[in-house]
């Protein structure tokens, strides 16, 4: 059975290699492959809002048209221009040393704030020496790095530029989001600037793993086309709202295809949110880490199965070494298909967390979002009809 892929989209058919000292110029974009009749590329100037404060788009039943998400958020859609220095190949000798190397790559970003600061992906600017953020497509601004998070895969630059050039997109609920919702991506793919594409949903909840290999949870899945160079980019709702940060593609087993085919993943603003304001507050961000993932007990599956409780938390993994792993936590061992959905049964069931009872995964992750490493976790646990309680210190993502 072929083997599926999983892409980050930092544009690296964009690399121009020269010798540092100048002897070859940048030239314009890549070779640009045609990308279908449905994508859309539109120029609009970045000077089109002057508001002090990005406010949400007027809520209606049917939102807004794909032409006003663009006219509205498309200004606060920004090219970012990682440039790395690596050094050059020597001979075995080292007669002939060979001069260091600039790389270039292109991903995308949004403004979040009049005071210039912008949201990427972490793996965008990733080992850059150089970032440099384009409004207009003609312009090259310099960038600061504020702070990255390879965590979360997020990274957070600043610009010194006037606040009518900047036009903060408004950010929206990504708990709300269900599937089928209506989503539009904006980005660069390919080096085309500000590239409209549509889609919906194909998914909530999913799992995806940033660059230093720990999982991202909640992540949304859609078909909309993204590819290369979309990275960083925002995912938006039917209002014109950030639901999500355009992260990671997922191609068949075919070894040729490296572009879209309708599996792209975002990671959720509202994990967004919390990393940026840490990156914002201190330059960093730090997470408190469990070291589980859970399934939420549903009444189908208590009854199915015969288990002791009716609400609750399977324990579905466990990660080794984690606090959770430490405090002797069982993860499931049975796989099981109810409903559609495939469950590991047989491990613990977590039925309280700090004296409050837990009846969804949701509740357990915004409990861990909410504290810091090294604080504390009573969780009462239920296990082959045997109760007990243990108090788990937190851990920290690194």
């Amino acid at each position: 059975m072929g083997r599926t892929r999983i892409f980050s989209l930092r544009a690296v058919e964009l690399l121009v290699v020269a010798v540092i000292g100048g002897a070859l110029a940048l030239g314009g974009a890549a070779l640009l492959g045609k990308l279908g009749d449905h994508t859309t590329i539109k120029e609009v100037s970045s000077t089109t809002t002057t508001s002090a404060v990005a406010q949400p788009p007027a809520a209606t039943k049917e939102g807004l048209s794909p032409e006003a998400i663009y006219q509205q958020d498309g200004p606060g859609v920004v090219q970012i221009t990682a440039t790395s220095v690596t050094q050059g190949q020597s001979d075995p000798f080292n007669l002939f040393p060979s001069p260091p190397q600039e790389s270039e790559s292109l991903g995308s970003g949004f403004v979040i704030d009049r005071a210039g600061h912008i949201v990427t992906n972490y793996h965008v600017i990733e080992g850059a020496q150089k970032v440099q953020v384009s409004f207009s497509g003609q312009d090259q601004i310099p960038a600061t790095v504020v702070g990255k998070d390879p965590s979360t895969d997020i990274a957070v630059l600043k610009v010194a530029t006037h606040t009518r050039a900047l036009t903060p997109l408004a950010l929206g609920d990504s708990d709300a989001v269900t599937v089928g919702d209506a989503v539009y991506a904006i980005g660069n793919p390919f080096g085309l600037a500000r590239t409209l594409t549509s889609g919906i949903v194909s998914a909530v909840g999913r799992q995806i793993f940033s660059p230093n290999g720990l999982p991202v949870e909640r992540a949304i899945q859609t078909d909309a086309a993204i590819n290369h160079g979309n990275s960083g980019g925002p995912l938006l709702d039917s209002h014109g709202r950030v639901i999500g940060v355009t992260s990671q593609i997922q191609t068949g087993s075919n070894n040729s295809t490296s572009g879209n085919v309708g599996i792209g993943f975002a990671i959720p603003i509202n994990t967004v949110k919390d990393v940026a304001s840490q990156i914002i507050s201190s330059g960093q961000a730090r997470h408190a880490f469990l070291g589980i993932s859970t399934a939420t007990i549903t009444s189908n599956l208590a009854q199915v199965f015969n288990l002791p409780v009716s609400k609750g938390l399977l324990v579905q993994r466990v990660t080794p070494g984690s606090a959770a792993g430490k405090a002797g936590i069982t993860a499931g061992t049975t796989s099981v298909v109810v409903g559609g959905e495939s469950y590991l049964v047989g491990g613990d069931i977590i039925t309280k967390v700090d004296g409050t009872p837990i009846s969804n995964s949701q509740q357990l992750f915004y409990i861990v979002l909410g504290k810091k490493p090294g604080d504390k976790l009573k969780l009462e646990l239920v296990h082959k009809n045997q109760k007990r309680t243990v108090t788990v210190t937190l851990g920290a993502r690194h």
